[in-house]
């Protein structure tokens, strides 16, 4: 065991570590200003890399139907547990919001998916995509609704989606796919090449984005203290034991079942901060929990992996 963990750090996680140290170090000592390079991964490479994945992808239709149910299915769990628990902790509106999206949204696009690379090879990038797609459909809906409630627009949510490009590239891919048609070698060549460049480039905008958590010096007050604690809690320990549980009795197997757990299992996504400032639902310990979960993934994953794959 020790040894599977050790090799799993050395294989997969210290790859995957050198490019958010970069990033760490030009925030640092250059105060790298990400934007920019956050536009061009959103609109470019994130396309890029979901159109040639689910071109090429060899999944089947069982995947598919898996990989929805167990989607919905766990973020019904996760949801409940959160208004649980905000309850049972009376927790502010704000708080609860914040809670709700730290429990619900993981990173499974900008570190899940170079993770599920190097973990799995491209089996299991190509068993992830279906699952990358539904995520970015469910964070800019139901992730709109989590943050805002009362505030809530249908027509909101849906104009959301339709600004994601990778959208338009997935139902692109999906259609050619159907109808068989083939791109031109160079094309297809060119988007591959762009597909490549993008787990290098958003990891070291992770790591930038770690050295800077928002509203980190302001007082915390006590019900964000343990809306931070509840959060921690249950994207690092009850997360992955629902997710276990639903993909379980689902009777997902395989490597399906390892790349499902692994991307539920992510520490909370960056999207959660930028909703929960858009509509105020407690930024500042949502800002925090992506911090510290993703540093505590980098211990809990890979025992993770080493456990599901053997």
């Amino acid at each position: 065991m020790l040894q599977s963990f050790l090799l799993t750090l050395y294989h997969v996680f210290l790859p995957i570590s050198l490019p958010v140290i970069g990033g760490i170090l030009l925030k640092r000592f250059k105060n790298w200003d990400t934007r920019s390079l956050s536009t061009f991964s959103l609109y470019i490479l994130s396309p890029a890399l979901i159109f040639d994945t689910l071109l090429h992808a060899e999944i089947t239709w069982t995947d598919v139907t898996g990989t929805f149910w167990f989607s919905i299915i766990n973020l019904i769990a996760l949801w409940a547990l959160a208004e649980l628990l905000s309850r049972i902790f009376h927790l502010g509106a704000s708080e609860k919001a914040g809670l709700t999206l730290v429990s619900t949204f993981t990173n499974c696009v900008n570190y899940g998916l170079p993770l599920v690379l190097l973990a799995f090879g491209q089996l299991g990038l190509d068993k992830a995509s279906v699952y990358v797609i539904g995520q970015m459909i469910i964070v800019n809906t139901v992730g709109i609704f989590f943050a805002v409630r009362s505030e809530f627009t249908v027509k909101h949510a849906i104009l959301s989606v339709f600004r994601m490009p990778s959208i338009y590239a997935a139902v692109i891919a999906i259609v050619l796919r159907s109808t068989n048609i083939s791109l031109p070698e160079a094309l297809d060549g060119g988007i591959s090449m762009l597909a490549a460049g993008y787990s290098p480039v958003v990891l070291a905008i992770l790591g930038a984005q770690m050295l800077r958590p928002r509203g980190s010096a302001e007082p915390w007050q006590p019900n964000v203290r343990r809306a931070f604690w509840t959060g921690l809690v249950v994207r690092l320990a009850a997360a992955p034991v629902l997710s276990y549980l639903i993909l379980t009795s689902l009777q997902v197997e395989g490597t399906l079942f390892s790349v499902l757990l692994i991307l539920a299992s992510m520490p909370t996504a960056v999207n959660a901060v930028i909703l929960a400032e858009q509509f105020n639902a407690s930024p500042q310990f949502v800002s925090r929990c992506i911090l510290w979960t993703t540093a505590a993934s980098m211990v809990i994953l890979p025992v993770m992996i080493v456990m599901s794959s053997g």
